[in-house]
């Protein structure tokens, strides 16, 4: 129970490595307030799998690009849980095309959702953290904002710019104990990556040293340490899951 009577804003938390982010809080003893935008059949069968006598789990319906919203968020969990010790930035989406094809509205919905994202519930968050003097910020970027990657401009642009964030806000908030910290994904096995056929899980493989895709509880793992006391001494640092990768 590394996170016992902690408390946590999880962005993005119906699916994928944001589900698994939000089960491994709550299975360490944080209450937790994810977000969630459409799918509000899982946000209900995700709160009744993980709330406990102990452990709330509560889904919060809100656009992750709108900062109006971000406030309604941590509004609504300091109502709820009586503060907020923990922000996981992980909501985001994809709209892959290259250069030449792509719009401005795709260029602009993924930067807003991605990027302007982490300012929202970052800024949101920060007089709450700040009154208490202690926080822990992950943000969920991918080894693609380290290295590029072809077709996704978008994507990249707004996954670099969170480890940029990550940087900026470490060095601005470390005097008042709150930790900011990124967490960057490789391939994991999530809705996307099931889409690809062999041919493509191949050779997405043999760029990776362990030979294997990641799991997304392989990311939660490493955004429960980097939200719990074990990672006390760190800080503006961008921690890779991606099998060797980028290495």
């Amino acid at each position: 129970m590394k996170l016992l009577n902690k408390r946590a804003i999880v962005t993005g938390g119906t699916r994928g490595i944001g589900r698994a982010i939000v089960s491994e809080l709550a299975n360490n003893g944080c209450s937790v307030v994810f977000t969630y935008f459409s799918s509000e059949d899982s946000a209900k069968n995700l709160e009744k799998e993980l709330s406990t006598e102990t452990v709330k789990v509560l889904g919060f319906k809100a656009d992750a690009s709108s900062f109006s919203a971000a406030e309604e968020t941590v509004k609504y969990a300091l109502d709820k849980l009586g503060g907020v010790d923990i922000l996981v930035n992980n909501a985001g989406i994809t709209k892959d095309t290259l250069l030449l094809r792509m719009s401005e509205s795709d260029f602009d919905s993924v930067i807003n959702s991605n990027l302007k994202s982490v300012f929202n519930y970052t800024k949101a968050i920060l007089k709450p953290m700040l009154g208490q003097r202690f926080g822990k910020i992950i943000n969920i970027s991918s080894v693609v904002g380290i290295i590029g990657n072809a077709g996704q401009a978008n994507y990249v642009a707004s996954k670099a710019g969170v480890i940029g964030f990550t940087k900026s806000n470490a060095k601005e908030l470390s005097s008042r104990n709150i930790n900011v910290n990124a967490v960057a994904p490789g391939f994991i096995e999530t809705d996307m990556t099931d889409k690809l056929n062999e041919q493509q899980k191949e050779a997405i493989l043999a760029n990776v040293p362990l030979k294997r895709l990641g799991k997304p509880e392989d990311v939660a793992k490493a955004v429960l340490f980097l939200s719990s006391a074990d990672s006390d001494y760190i800080t503006g640092q961008v921690l890779t899951v991606d099998g060797g990768m980028v290495m």
